[in-house]
Formats: structure tokens, sequence, C-alpha cells
């Protein structure tokens, strides 16, 4: 079976500066894949500057990478015709994070629901348009008398942005990509907008992939996870088994780092996970050395592959050399058999 959306080993790097000209990795060697069967839906969590957002451009191909090849149904996505890259577009639809700033303040809010009707030919008559965008707002809870004809500064933060999964619906999508697309909205609109997430995954046959940097909405809605640091692929896993066993000290830092009500508990008693330290440039060994408690020499030299530390889990750290290391082929047949196909490789 072709895959969907198929990342092979995608770097992606950005120049600054004028005269000192210095390189930043965003994305380094990374590897995914998405197949069309069984609908599934992956975090990809890390914190800021660990390459997510790149990641989800790149997806979209809105950013092209700087080395690595970018599949859509096997074909390139540099190489698609007019009419391939159409259907590419309404296959492959995102969420962005802010629910205000993708509309235009002098639009009703039915322009975002118009466009894509339009352009893609979805009806031929006003009254056909009008219901098609009625179903969708009620499919994701939304009272059309209550909402059309409204402009965006009339409607809360979660009804902005429960449009938005309206409107990627409308288009009947393959793979949507949500780049934080909770982290604006207060905290029950975040546990509607999660809810039609999951509703379009097990009743529409949609495959997501959930870019966050909060564990707790990862864990609430994924089957699987992605656990980026810098750039590379730190964990990977079943979002069980990843959550509730991190075998990768990033992973670790990253969910003692979440605040529970528990006087007794201290919250980052050590102060690492405020920081934002990563290795210098030319750091040709593992990207948390630096941060890591467990830092061995040879951390410092040779960024270490994924070993298998549990089923259905790899984590990338000479932790656990005791198991052998896998590819990236292993691990996408891995997953394949159980929920969905993800298959990574860490610098």
């Amino acid at each position: 079976m072709t895959a969907l959306l198929e990342l092979r080993h995608v770097t992606k790097t950005f120049q600054r500066g004028v005269f000192n000209r210095r390189q930043t990795v965003a994305v380094e060697n990374f590897s995914f894949v998405v197949n069309t069967e069984p609908a599934s839906i992956t975090a990809v969590v890390g914190e800021s500057g660990s390459g997510k957002t790149t990641l989800a451009r790149i997806m979209l191909g809105v950013a092209a990478p700087t080395q690595g090849e970018v599949l859509y149904n096997g074909k390139d996505l540099r190489t698609l015709t007019r009419e391939e890259r159409r259907t590419f577009r309404r296959e492959v639809q995102i969420i962005f994070q802010d629910p205000f700033d993708v509309y235009n303040p002098f639009y009703k809010v039915d322009h975002v629901l118009d466009v894509p009707i339009g352009k893609f030919g979805l009806a031929h008559s006003q009254p056909e348009k009008r219901a098609l965008a009625e179903q969708a707002l009620k499919t994701v809870g939304l009272r059309p008398e209550e909402t059309l004809g409204r402009y965006p500064h009339q409607l809360s933060g979660g009804q902005r942005q429960r449009i938005m999964v309206a409107r990627a619906l409308l288009l009947k999508p393959k793979l949507i990509i949500a780049d934080e697309p909770v982290s604006m909205i207060d905290a029950s609109s975040r546990a509607t907008v999660l809810a039609n997430l999951r509703q379009l995954n097990q009743e529409f046959g949609i495959s997501i992939i959930y870019i966050t940097h909060d564990l707790t909405t990862a864990y609430q809605i994924s089957e699987n996870i992605i656990v980026l640091y810098a750039g590379s692929v730190a964990e990977i896993g079943t979002v069980e088994l990843v959550v509730n066993q991190p075998r990768h000290p990033y992973t670790q830092l990253l969910i003692g780092s979440i605040p529970l009500p528990d006087p007794t508990r201290h919250w980052k008693p050590d102060g690492q996970a405020a920081q934002a330290t990563v290795s210098p440039p030319g750091h040709s060994g593992c990207k948390f050395a630096v941060r890591c408690p467990h830092v061995m020499p040879k951390c410092q030299t040779n960024a270490p592959p994924l070993y298998r530390t549990n089923a259905h889990q790899f984590t990338a750290c000479y932790l656990h050399e005791s198991a052998s290391p896998v590819s990236e082929v292993e691990i996408a047949s891995d997953f394949s058999s159980s929920t969905s196909a993800a298959g990574l490789q860490p610098s």
C-alpha cells in the first residue's frame, strides 16, 4: 500500500546573519509515514524550538526540506502536477494555533466556509452551499443560526476554532495537521475541540497529526506519540507506554514538569525544565547531552540510534544500548501492525 504522506530523511536548516553566517538546524534526519488506513492520531510533542511547527510546514509543502524528500501518494511534492497539488491541498488540511489570526476581521465567519466550497466546487447553488456549511457546523456542535452572519470578534476563541475544524471537515480530507489547536483557548473550549478532533478520526476516518507542547492533551487524544528535542527524535511509541513509562531522560523531564494537584510534590525540583539549552553548532553527539543527568562520554561524540525499549516503544538513548538498535523500516512495520504507520530515525 502506498503511503498517503511520507517524509524520508528530512532535514531543514536556516541561515542567519549577514557577515557571520550561522546555520540553525530545525529538523534533522526525520522520517515519518502516514498510511491511508487505518486512520490514526499521532501526537508530536516537544518544547518551544524543538522543530514542531517547521515540521508541520514541511508536511504541508509550505516549506521545502533542505535535504530529504516529502512524498504524497509516492510522488515528491516538488514534482506534483497542478491537478495533483490541488488534490493534495484538499486531502491534507491544517488547523492553526491562533483561532483569530486566520480570519479577516472585515468578513463574516461565513467567508472561511464559503471559500473552500467555491474553490473545490463542493456546491452548485447558494442553498446547497448554505446547507453544506450548516451541516459542517452542526457536526462540530455549533448552531448555524448563532454562528453564521457574525464577525470573528463576535464569537469566542473556542467557537472560532471549531469553525476551522468544520472548514477542514467540509473538504473530507484524509489527513489533518493540527498545530497547537487548543493552546490559545479556554479549558472548556479545549475539551470540546479535542472531542471534535477525535470525532473526525473515529467517525470520518481522518488521520490527525496533533502537534503540541502539552503532554496532557497529547495523552488525551493520541494513540502514538513522537517526542522531539532540537529537531531530532528522542522517543516514539504508543502514548500509554511513552507517558506512563518514559525511557528517555528528556521525556522524563517533560512529564516531571507537569504540575499536579499534590502539595507534597515539588514541581521542577531541579529547574531543568525551564532551560532551553541545546548543544552548540557542530556538536555530533546527543543533542540533549548538555542537559542530561545521565550523560556519558560517548553521548558527547556520537548521537545514539533508536533502541527498542518496550513493545511499540523506541528510545534514542545509550542508557538502553543493551537492546539492539532498530531501523525506521522496522519501526514503521511495528506501528503498521498495531495502530498506525509511523517510522522515525534520529540524527
